[in-house]
């Protein structure tokens, strides 16, 4: 199957929202904690090996950071869609000053807020762990908001076939009881599991005009 994230590059990392690239097309963030996986998510879903830095030391993406992806064909007529992928500050590592960490809070908080561009979320948890409280407080962002969320349940070959469906089931029973909207899917960099399958939601994200 061809890889419709093929040809994602590296556009600038921004320490503000407002040096991002120019609000319009579409674009899907990726969050999670900085332990997540999310670098290693981001290359397996691009098939670029080396886009997103992955780092023995969580918390090595300081900036929010923007991949530019191939434009996509929209309707007969209709101009191709300018779309990105923005990679959110991981959240959460120890190690991270307290100062960088709210100035993070703050500047996330502002971009979910206000990129009119954005089209979803991609929140990258480790199958392996309960979701923490910024999962949570990102996935009720999401509902309140009405931005469609999308959950990676990463590092699944971590565990077995049967234990990645039951954290999988758990996970989606959680969501229904809770009102919470969201979609979720297990997910491997390295086997590669469910890469196809998170591939073609993000491209349904990015094609969805928000409501």
């Amino acid at each position: 199957m061809s890889n419709p994230l093929q040809g994602a590059q590296f556009v600038l990392a921004a320490h503000r929202i407002s040096q991002l690239p120019p609000d319009d097309g579409a674009e899907v963030a990726f969050a999670g904690r900085s332990n997540a996986g999310k670098s290693s998510a981001l290359n397996a879903l691009t098939g670029h090996r080396g886009l997103a830095r992955t780092s023995k030391t969580p918390g090595r993406t300081q900036q929010m950071v923007a991949f530019s992806l191939p434009p996509l064909p929209q309707g007969e007529g209709e101009a191709p869609l300018t779309v990105r992928l923005i990679d959110l500050p991981g959240y959460g590592y120890a190690k991270v000053p307290e100062e960088l960490r709210a100035h993070w809070k703050q500047e996330i908080d502002a971009y979910l807020h206000r990129r009119r561009s954005l089209r979803g979320v991609v929140l990258i948890s480790d199958i392996r762990h309960p979701m923490k409280e910024f999962d949570r407080m990102m996935l009720d962002f999401c509902f309140a908001t009405h931005l469609p969320c999308h959950v990676l349940l990463t590092k699944a070959d971590k565990l077995s076939r049967n234990q990645a469906a039951q954290a999988l089931a758990a996970l989606r029973k959680e969501l229904a009881a809770g009102g919470t909207q969201a979609t979720a899917q297990v997910f491997s960099s390295q086997t590669p599991t469910g890469v196809d399958e998170a591939r073609a939601a993000i491209v349904t994200l990015l094609q969805t005009p928000r409501e």
